[in-house]
């Protein structure tokens, strides 16, 4: 399991959030307060977007407004919004590009406290946050805003902080000149709190608060101890928590939705995700001995000295390839609360799950059993493996230590310790998953 990328050598070299310069009010600006006038809203939807088109700024303009001219600097300043996205201020000298900043990044106070010159005014950028929602969007963030920061622009990269219901945050990372192909959204607790680029909006603690939603979404009676965010894949979130009981649980979150995905005990953890906060080895002893027990009760004796667990399509059902420590046999061990069952490590690969615990010849006695009940004892396997399935039955291909043509062995599916229901010659068998491939079963 790989943490998802944060691209944090970019993040550290950062520019500052805008030049100074860039937000010291026009001479002639009109106040903040004032309302815009109609020969200014002319002036800006007359000269506005082919500015924003040479920015390369993607936005269909819906109001505009000359902010102010600085006649010395031949600089002019322009306000503009867009249809269904965010708004900019636009600064454009003569002879220079023209340049863009988002109405979030000029609606902050400068460091001295003051508001900014370039501040949006038009009444659809009245609340400039809302233009980063089609961004959030674009980046698969689950998020309901409830706040947010410019914090600052690279060469490459404008980034922002987004706080949401629920304690969330996230670092929207935007492409220069912005738009919304290519933002990606990264949640906050992968950030260190003092790092350049961080989440102010909120602190860790109130980010840390999903996980006993989550807690409480696994319903498993986790009285939440302790707490921790582990890491972030492409589409969840991981966090360990601590019970007050002294077990301790994987909370997966689904980074789409922001929904509880599974709970694993700290005892599956899968690699990359172990726990910490809670004695995983203890919980893992724990665990072979209730493996142990639900083998037993299936028939299968198996005394379990390591596992390791298959994905699950069925929260209600653990698939758990088995190791044990009384026999070189280990096992598929498919339990529930309505059936427990064990494979043994051919039946398990005919049914989906390869062992691989247990080596391949240590299940050629059991196969030469089968052989023998077809009174084929002069067949001792020497190989053996795989080679179709139809609906109700898997088929094994055997080789002969003499060297003779060998044999294919049928067993019927979703049977824990089945008898094999037919014996094929390797002639019987061509039409069978391309037929017999083990070098002494192929003619010469």
């Amino acid at each position: 399991m790989r943490p998802f990328a944060i691209g944090l050598t970019a993040a550290l070299a950062v520019a500052a959030l805008v030049p100074a310069a860039a937000f010291a009010a026009p001479k002639d600006a009109k106040p903040a307060a004032a309302a815009v006038d109609a020969k200014s809203r002319e002036a800006g939807m007359k000269e506005a977007p082919p500015l924003l088109t040479q920015a390369g700024v993607a936005c269909q303009v819906s109001d505009a407004r000359l902010i102010g001219a600085d006649k010395k600097s031949n600089t002019s300043y322009y306000e503009v919004a867009c249809q269904d996205a965010m708004g900019f201020a636009l600064v454009a000298k003569k002879d220079a590009a023209p340049q863009a900043f988002s109405c979030v990044e000029t609606g902050q106070p400068g460091a001295d406290g003051k508001e900014s010159g370039l501040k949006c005014l038009l009444p659809g950028n009245a609340d400039p946050k809302q233009g980063l929602k089609p961004y959030l969007a674009t980046a698969g963030a689950s998020c309901d805003m409830q706040n947010a920061r410019a914090i600052g622009t690279g060469n490459n990269n404008s980034f922002f902080e987004v706080s949401c219901a629920g304690g969330a945050g996230y670092i929207l990372q935007i492409p220069v000149p912005m738009k919304v192909e290519g933002t990606v959204a990264n949640s906050c607790l992968l950030y260190e709190e003092t790092g350049n680029i961080s989440c102010k909006l909120t602190d860790r603690a109130t980010q840390l608060q999903v996980v006993d939603t989550l807690a409480a979404a696994a319903k498993n009676n986790c009285a939440v101890k302790d707490k921790r965010y582990i890491l972030t894949t492409k589409t969840d979130n991981y966090f360990e928590v601590a019970c007050q009981d002294g077990k301790g649980y994987v909370l997966q979150q689904a980074t789409a939705n922001g929904a509880l995905v599974r709970a694993i005990d700290c005892a599956n953890a899968p690699g990359g995700a172990e726990c910490t906060l809670t004695d995983s080895r203890a919980a893992k002893t724990e665990q072979a001995g209730l493996y142990t027990s639900l083998a037993k009760k299936a028939g299968y004796d198996c005394k379990v000295e390591s596992y390791g667990l298959f994905p699950s399509n069925d929260p209600k059902k653990e698939v758990v390839e088995l190791k044990c420590a009384n026999t070189p046999r280990g096992g598929i061990g498919v339990f529930s609360a309505a059936d427990n069952r064990v494979y043994d490590c051919v039946t398990g690969e005919l049914n989906g799950f390869r062992c691989s615990y247990t080596k391949a010849d240590v299940e050629f006695t059991r196969l030469w059993d089968d052989l023998k009940s077809y009174n084929k004892a002069g067949c001792q396997v020497s190989g053996a493996r795989i080679i179709g399935r139809t609906d109700t039955s898997g088929f094994v291909e055997v080789a002969c230590a003499d060297g003779l043509p060998g044999w294919v062995l049928s067993y019927p599916l979703n049977q824990a310790s089945p008898k094999p229901n037919e014996l094929l010659s390797c002639l019987q068998a061509k039409g069978v998953g391309g037929g017999c491939k083990l070098p002494t079963n192929i003619k010469k």
